[in-house]
């Protein structure tokens, strides 16, 4: 019995080690941590139970079955964080690259299937050369097995891929399809065709950092929502970020113990937004003063800034922010602002997570670069999500709501519940004076009528009060109480129960 029971420690010890002590220091010296210290700091201590530890490939060709690492460059399993369950995989660069082989490949499917089953977030741990070439299409097969399973689990648990060194071909389509992406700077980097196949294809001469690296992803093509600063700092946020969700679309966000006063006055609000209507202002001010203990993780932070995403809590309960930012091209609406908004808005309808929606828009950006790239289509997204969404929804308009911009964000006309204005808020068709030179186009060359004519817009609609006695907005409410009035909203929404018709799905204009 003894024998057995030190060849199986030798076996274990064996797998922990993946490609041996000299390319575990290799990881090391590139500034990377191994897989397995990895999950070591994303989940709680001595909370990873692992499944197919003693799992090697089946290849044959080219001599590959002189190699048959245990584990196969893949650590999975499940654990908790903070108590709440998940599973993970990991994969070990040590071991052949990280590269996807057939049983590489099903031991993801494997965790991915019972995180459906048993309802609870799957994260994975992205470090890898993409396919193992040895085992060709047996490789591609196993990349669409994890593509089919992302596809039936969104939606139904949280998805969080965690890229922490090359993703490349294939293998940048499991994380796509995850809901959230975070990258870590300098040692990742995600494409689809890398810098040699593009100089061949092309003629650009282009670095993997330039292509394909974290501040590439986060600031232009909105590929990934967060980029940090190594390895340890990347897992802390993702275990603060699961903090903040469900397990699954059948459970509700978890609830946090908070010490913030839920009528909470801040008198600072009333001056928040100044006297003059083009001074921009800080709209996350207004997001860290009405979250519980100023608590906001943000999402796509350094992508199209003139909209802020993220979540904040009201009660200890997990709440989906959406605010205009004035401080970036005036907090207008455009293609990229409407993507990155109308993708957070569906994810939070998707586990029931409350929306709350600040708004000051003067408009969609015009411009030729915005029509010619569809800002019609994008806009709709927007329009489409919040339109669909059945959670409870409270807007707020501070300052400006101007055109159909009013309308796409979160209007009681697209089923808000509770639709709140500032005395600062302006709802109407357009600005005054662009107004004021429709209405009164005969008397353009008269500046003084103008200017009279321009005053009396302003005067009867730069106010919440006309969209009041319509009933479009509830309430005008006190700046100094938006704390109060907000978290009472969505108290009284907790039981909000609201069914769109049968349908099999919907077709979001994509």
């Amino acid at each position: 019995m003894k024998d057995i029971l030190s060849e199986l420690e030798e076996r274990r010890n064996a797998a922990r080690l993946g490609g041996g002590q000299r390319r575990i220091d290799a990881q090391h010296a590139r500034g990377k941590l191994t897989a397995r210290e990895r999950i070591e700091l994303l989940l709680d201590e001595d909370s990873f139970e692992e499944f197919d530890m003693f799992v090697a490939h089946r290849c044959t060709d080219f001599g590959m079955e002189q190699q048959r690492p245990a584990g196969d460059g893949v650590v999975t399993g499940w654990g908790t964080i903070n108590g709440r369950m998940v599973y993970v995989f990991s994969q070990d660069f040590t071991v052949f690259g990280g590269s996807l082989s057939e049983t590489h490949a099903q031991k993801i499917c494997k965790i991915m299937d019972m995180a459906v089953q048993n309802g609870a977030p799957v994260i994975g741990i992205n470090d890898s050369g993409g396919a193992r070439i040895q085992e060709g299409v047996a490789s591609l097969a196993g990349y669409a097995e994890v593509f089919q399973r992302n596809i039936m689990a969104s939606g139904v648990v949280p998805q969080i891929s965690v890229i922490m060194g090359p993703c490349a071909g294939g293998a940048v389509y499991s994380p796509a399809m995850t809901d959230f992406i975070f990258m870590v700077k300098d040692t990742s980097y995600m494409f689809v065709t890398g810098p040699d196949v593009v100089k061949t294809v092309t003629n650009e001469v282009v670095s993997a950092e330039e292509l394909g690296g974290a501040s590439t992803h986060t600031k232009k093509s909105s590929v990934a929502d967060g980029a940090f600063e190594n390895d340890v700092e990347a897992l802390a946020e993702v275990r603060r970020l699961v903090d903040f969700l469900p397990l699954n679309n059948r459970e509700k966000p978890p609830v946090r113990p908070f010490f913030d006063d839920p009528a909470r006055i801040d008198a600072s609000l009333d001056t928040l937004v100044p006297d003059n209507a083009n001074t921009p202002y800080d709209m996350k001010e207004l997001i860290l003063k009405l979250s519980d203990e100023g608590d906001f993780f943000e999402i796509q932070e350094d992508f199209a800034a003139n909209i802020i995403t993220g979540f904040i809590r009201l009660e200890g309960q997990t709440v989906g922010v959406v605010a205009n930012q004035p401080t970036v091209l005036a907090g207008c609406l455009d293609i990229d602002s409407s993507r990155k908004a109308a993708r957070f808005v569906r994810f939070c309808d998707c586990f029931e997570i409350p929306i709350l929606t600040l708004v000051d828009v003067p408009g969609f950006l015009p411009g030729t670069s915005q029509e010619y790239g569809g800002v019609i289509k994008h806009g709709a997204k927007l329009l489409f999500a919040y339109g669909e969404a059945t959670v409870p929804k409270v807007t707020v308009i501070t300052r400006k709501a101007y055109g159909g911009a009013y309308d796409v964000m979160a209007s009681k006309h697209l089923r808000g519940d509770f639709n709140y204005a500032w005395p600062t808020a302006e709802i109407a068709v357009m600005g005054a004076k662009g107004a004021t030179e429709i209405i009164h186009r005969a008397d353009l060359g008269d500046p003084e009528k103008i200017a009279a004519h321009t005053q009396d817009y302003e005067d009867r609609f730069a106010n919440p009060f006309v969209a009041a006695e319509k009933g479009f907005i509830d309430e005008v409410i006190q700046p100094k109480s938006t704390r109060r009035r907000v978290a009472r909203a969505f108290a009284s929404l907790r039981n909000k129960s609201l069914q769109n018709p049968w349908k099999k799905h919907d077709n979001i204009p994509l």
